[in-house]
């Protein structure tokens, strides 16, 4: 068989394996939505009572018990709203239970590819950057989401509205929170990984650590604009305990390399190119220096 009769056997061998192993994760998604869509959250099964309650029913109503103020209530703006919301709930449960599955699965193709200290390095990360997502998502939930909703009363009461919640909106803050919770408790994890390949180097942040406070806590008021004081507080706070965790942990990863002085490749790439003679900053591909006016070749 010829190198490109080669190429494609094996080209076509990965597709095959990366299709099975993503119809496993399919199957884990399908099943997922059926179990949130029809499987029943109360004694009642297949509807034999009017009491009959799908499980993201009951999910929806104990989210809702648990973040409505009390005396507001919600109302649909259509008449699809609350299938909508149904269907939509679903999904991003099933998605919640199906990614640890997607992961692994990626990281089972990726498997064979790998060098002995590549597969000691993506293992552990992939399960710590998992362990973060859930543990945001949970500060998310359960610290960040009621502070939101809470943060809204105020100004209903400025222009003395009736607190009358639309139900997508309402239910969109907190899977949002929640979800942008997770995504940014796993922070650690990316930047030491890119501390471990010598992109980042701890240094670029504990020089700037001032700036990086002030903009932290910019950056919880805009995350957070309708959220009380305290809700900007908890996010600020978990930001910077996110940020600095960072940084201890790069630190360790630089300190088995040795290379704690060393210069990270991002300052490399951005360094300003200098003149040879005199030593000052030019642009890049200049090839005369203004300052003492000599051409660079």
């Amino acid at each position: 068989m010829s190198d490109v009769g080669n190429f494609f056997a094996g080209f076509w061998g990965h597709v095959e394996e990366f299709i099975k192993r993503m119809k496993i994760v399919l199957a884990v998604f399908v099943v997922s939505l059926f179990v949130m869509l029809v499987l029943p959250g109360n004694s009642d099964f297949f509807a034999t009572t009017n009491n009959y309650k799908p499980l993201m029913s009951v999910l929806l109503v104990y989210v809702g018990n648990m973040f409505l103020p009390q005396g507001a209530q919600l109302f649909a703006n259509s008449m699809s709203d609350p299938i909508t919301l149904y269907a939509y709930a679903a999904v991003v449960f099933a998605v919640g239970f199906t990614l640890p599955i997607f992961a692994y699965e990626a990281y089972k193709f990726i498997d064979p590819a790998l060098h002995p200290n590549e597969r000691r390095m993506i293992f552990p990360f992939v399960i710590i950057s998992t362990a973060l997502f859930i543990v945001g998502a949970v500060f998310g939930f359960f610290v960040l989401a009621p502070s939101f909703i809470q943060g809204f009363l105020p100004f209903y009461a400025a222009v003395n509205a009736v607190q009358l919640f639309p139900i997508m909106d309402f239910y969109n803050t907190i899977f949002f929170t929640v979800i942008v919770s997770g995504v940014i408790f796993t922070i650690p994890a990316f930047f030491v990984l890119l501390v471990k390949f010598g992109i980042l180097h701890t240094k670029t942040v504990t020089k700037q650590r001032k700036y990086i406070w002030a903009g932290l806590a910019i950056a919880a008021m805009v995350i957070s604009p309708g959220a009380t004081p305290i809700g900007d507080l908890y996010l600020f706070v978990a930001l910077l305990a996110l940020v600095e965790v960072s940084v201890f942990v790069g630190r360790i990863f630089e300190k088995r390399r040795g290379d704690s002085n060393a210069q990270p490749l991002l300052s490399q790439w951005f360094t300003p190119q200098t003149c040879k003679f005199c030593h000052a900053a030019i642009e890049e591909n200049q090839h005369y220096c203004s300052n003492c006016k000599r051409f660079l070749k």
